[in-house]
Formats: structure tokens, sequence, C-alpha cells
């Protein structure tokens, strides 16, 4: 069998599976484990890793939806440009998009590369 197990990363890839680093527990089981038991336990993280990820896409998919479903309402009610509606939804919530723009986004639980993207069409049309 081939390992692909990495000693120097289980730590790591334990926190991006499950959100946090191993216990003692974990670590005492790990230590005492064979070369095939650790291969498992490597491939059923990797597993829960990618459903994680899985997860956190759909959940960031939801989140654009339901913040351009928001921003719509915004537009219609004040009769507004999008520009406008993400100034008054950042405003609602304290936020100061001149400098906190990425994290007014990030709060609406949006992802990384439609965050770039929404900063980058909001500074086009400003």
């Amino acid at each position: 069998m081939a390992y692909t197990f990495d000693e120097n990363i289980i730590s790591d890839l334990h926190k991006d599976a499950r959100g946090y680093r191993p216990s003692q527990d974990f670590w005492h089981g790990w230590n005492t484990m064979g070369d095939d038991t650790k291969q498992s336990v490597w491939d059923m993280l990797i597993e829960e890793l990618n459903d994680s990820m899985e997860m956190q896409r759909l959940e960031e998919e939801n989140a654009l939806k339901e913040f351009r479903v928001t921003l719509r309402k915004v537009m219609d009610t004040m009769n507004c440009t999008w520009n406008r509606a993400v100034e008054v939804l950042a405003e609602a919530e304290g936020d100061n998009l001149s400098y906190d723009f990425d994290h007014f986004l990030w709060k609406q639980g949006i992802g990384f590369n439609d965050r770039n993207k929404i900063h980058k069409l909001y500074e086009a049309a400003s």
C-alpha cells in the first residue's frame, strides 16, 4: 500500500477538516497507530475536508443569492443604483466601505472570489 499521509501536516489537515486542532487523545491514538490505520485516518480527514469545503461553497453561494435579493429590495425601495444600495446596507451595519469593504461582504457570508468581484464592480461604478 502506498501511504500518502504526512506526519508534518496532520494537525493542519485536522484543523482544516474539523475546525480545531487535534486533542491530546487524538495524538495519543495517532502515535500508537500503524501506518495502515494512519492512512485510514488521513483518508477520512481528507473526505471530511472535501465535504466541509463543499458545504462552505454552498453556503457562500446561498449568501450571494441572498445578498443580491437584499440589494434589489433596497434598490427598488430607495430607487437607487446598486452601488448606493451597497452603501446603504453597509451604513445600516455600521461599516465604512472606504476601509471595511471586504469585511462588510465577509459578514454577509460572501466568499473571497465574489467579494473581490463585487469590490471591483463597486469601484468601477463609483
